[in-house]
């Protein structure tokens, strides 16, 4: 196993993962409520889960791994009665569609998705055990977990309880952040068309959102686990609920050992609301004809806990960059007249694993999961190897270990391609090299020749070399054609 180190939000700083047993790393990460499309926030939670389990994988665990499908609370309760239908017909699109996403973004399947509503007996289990250990109250007809009777409440999000009065609740299953207040654990109904399941000691009713984590997590794993993700705006109040429910019931036993989180994504520098125009959804974005896997490129391409400021702008950014991989990738499969190459032909190759490259991609991403780190050394393997092709100083046994290289980060980011097949040069292309012709023919006129060099090397990047006449023309080649 390779060394890995993480961020736990827990002790604020980051730590040599150590799992129980590396042959089974149990990872449980909070996943969608099913009532609407994920919006774009939610994809990037998505995907943080992908790179660890990616990362994790690299480094030699197998792992065990979960995300929850919260498929009961107000909002669906609510939507599922306003369309005169059961919450088990309302959530069935909604899950299908999660799936959907999953694939188009070509996130890795877990072994485990979990739906709270197949989890109620555990829920009920957790109940009995929080009542025995008078960490349990009734309200009403609900009940309640009475935070101030946890002493270690707050030890997660850092949030202090001490001004906390006594039999303050909430009901609802979100409440905001910072206010502090005995969270519901069963709720009673309030409508005569309300979902709700009967027990024997809570009378009839249905779970409160916090608790299904705990009892989804005790059904799949028995116990704790060794990693808790989610997004940041879970910590409070959710996961912190999560950890007072389950050590709770369970006194003495390790709930999480380490915890993560994704943080924000805004868009144009604010937080997503429908009401200002800048809420987008997976679909909104693929329906402006943009390729799923740039969208995966751009969120990569930051650190999962700094906030991404999504734009259309940065995400035709973000094609530009991963073209420039890609091409690199084509002119090597040139070099080594691998154009027609199929997917199996190309993983025979032989891997190597040993070059300085490799070893500084991976030390990157297993430093907390350090993705733009580990994208600044592909750009830089990018320009020695073109550089390289252009000078004719690159050998076979060189070329087939970049090839390699881009194979092991393309098991992480897996938005790369390894089949070309050969076809004529496009309109689209042309037009890009007759505009860097022109460009370069302007910036040699004003006798800026670092322009000119750039305008040359990102023909270069495209496959084509840039080729000046006698007469003052320039004229373009694609690479490894006579």
């Amino acid at each position: 196993m390779k060394k890995v180190f993480l961020y736990n939000s827990l002790s604020s700083k980051k730590e040599e993962f150590q799992p129980k047993d590396p042959n089974s790393v149990k990872v449980y990460s909070c996943g969608p409520t099913v009532y609407n499309y994920p919006h774009i926030g939610n994809i990037r939670s998505f995907l943080f889960v992908d790179t660890l389990r990616r990362t994790l994988r690299l480094a030699g665990y197998q792992l065990s791994q979960a995300m929850n499908i919260t498929d009961v609370d107000d909002k669906i309760i609510n939507q599922s009665i306003e369309n005169n239908t059961t919450i088990e017909e309302f959530t069935k699109e909604w899950i299908d569609i999660f799936f959907k996403e999953l694939e188009t973004m070509r996130i890795q399947k877990l072994e485990f998705y979990p739906k709270a509503t197949d989890s109620v007996p555990e829920m009920i289990e957790i109940l009995e055990r929080l009542s025995r250990n008078k960490l349990l109250y009734e309200k009403d007809g609900s009940f309640y977990f009475p935070v101030r009777s946890f002493i270690p409440y707050g030890k997660l999000s850092k949030i202090d309880v001490t001004g906390l009065q006594t039999g303050t609740r909430y009901d609802t299953d979100e409440y905001d952040k910072g206010d502090v207040r005995d969270f519901v654990l069963w709720k009673s109904p309030k409508h005569e068309k309300e979902k709700f399941w009967q027990t024997t000691n809570f009378g009839n009713g249905r779970p409160g959102w916090h608790l299904e984590c705990s009892a989804m997590i005790r059904k799949i794993f028995g116990s704790g686990v060794d990693i808790h993700t989610g997004g940041i705006d879970l910590m409070f109040p959710h996961h912190e609920n999560e950890i007072a429910q389950s050590e709770g019931a369970y006194p003495g036993e390790s709930f999480v050992s380490l915890w993560m989180h994704c943080e924000h994504l805004l868009v144009d520098g604010e937080k997503m609301s429908k009401s200002k125009g800048n809420f987008y959804t997976l679909k909104d974005i693929l329906d402006k004809e943009n390729d799923p896997k740039v969208l995966r490129f751009l969120f990569l391409s930051s650190h999962y806990r700094s906030k991404l400021n999504f734009s259309l702008t940065k995400l035709k950014e973000g094609k530009q960059a991963l073209d420039r991989i890609q091409n690199t990738i084509y002119r090597l499969m040139s070099y080594l007249k691998l154009e027609t190459t199929s997917a199996d032909v190309f993983n025979q190759l032989p891997i190597t694993n040993t070059k300085r490259e490799t070893d500084e991609f991976l030390s990157a991403i297993f430093d907390d999961l350090n993705s733009p780190k580990a994208l600044g050394i592909v750009f830089d393997t990018c320009k020695t190897i073109n550089t390289k092709l252009e000078s004719s100083e690159l050998d076979t046994n060189q070329a087939t270990f970049y090839l390699d290289f881009f194979r092991v980060v393309n098991s992480l980011f897996d938005t790369f391609s390894f089949v070309q097949e050969k076809e004529e040069t496009s309109e689209n292309i042309v037009e890009k090299l007759e505009e860097l012709i022109l460009k370069r023919k302007e910036a040699k006129q004003r006798k800026d020749f670092a322009s000119a060099d750039s305008f040359r090397s990102q023909a270069l990047e495209l496959g084509y070399t840039l080729i000046d006449t006698k007469e003052g023309e320039t004229k373009w080649k694609r690479n490894n054609q006579t």
